[in-house]
């Protein structure tokens, strides 16, 4: 057996063998459990694909530079609550960032607060400001024991400090900085927000990963 790249090739499971002597001088593609879509799945799901010889005898593989794993295969914790589940898969491509607008409009969540109730505000490694916001309790105990307040996101919106975004789940795998324009948008009028979430992970437009 060879492999076309720089890693090792994976074991094949029962039913690809089977099918790989059913099928031989075929690639077979691999596909992120993550994906649960209808049809082709498209080239982003596609882990790699085995080579058949002539025999049916997986003799190749090929990885799939293209490939972007899914938080399962990546090993993240079960999403929290509906929000974290929407930002899991936006940051990882395999969901809209615009259901992480419409998760968040209805959400209550809790933010870090001063002895004075303000707001705790902070900066992201690329200087953009923003308040720290958690979606569920797990991820608010991951920063500690913190004086905080759970507020619904218009409320939250309404006292949100000029030129501030909200970041979300900082301490979580899928913490992303979601600007609060569109948010309110969303809210406001229920019309179809821009994409305009970014995460501090993969660079999938318009998830922009921070610095």
């Amino acid at each position: 057996m060879s492999e076309r790249s720089g890693t090792a090739m994976p074991t094949p499971p029962d039913d690809i063998v089977e099918a790989a002597r059913l099928a031989p001088d075929h690639w077979i593609s691999m596909i992120d459990p993550g994906w649960d879509g209808e049809g082709v799945p498209p080239d982003r799901v596609v882990v790699g694909r085995w080579r058949t010889g002539a025999t049916g005898e997986i003799e190749e593989w090929e990885d799939n530079e293209a490939y972007r794993p899914s938080p399962e295969s990546l090993g993240w914790p079960e999403p929290t609550d509906d929000v974290d589940k929407a930002l899991q898969l936006a940051v990882t491509g395999y969901g809209p960032p615009e259901d992480v607008l419409r998760a968040l409009a209805t959400a209550e969540v809790a933010v870090l607060t001063l002895p004075d109730g303000s707001l705790v505000t902070a900066a992201v490694e690329d200087g953009g400001l923003v308040v720290p916001v958690f979606t569920a309790s797990p991820h608010l105990a991951g920063v500690g024991g913190f004086a905080f307040e759970r507020v619904t996101v218009p409320a939250l919106l309404d006292r949100l400090p000029p030129g501030h975004a909200l970041y979300l789940n900082p301490a979580g795998p899928a913490g992303s900085v979601l600007e609060a324009d569109q948010l309110a948008e969303t809210i406001d009028d229920g019309t179809r927000p821009e994409e305009r979430v970014r995460a501090a992970h993969r660079p999938v437009p318009p998830v922009r990963p921070l610095p």
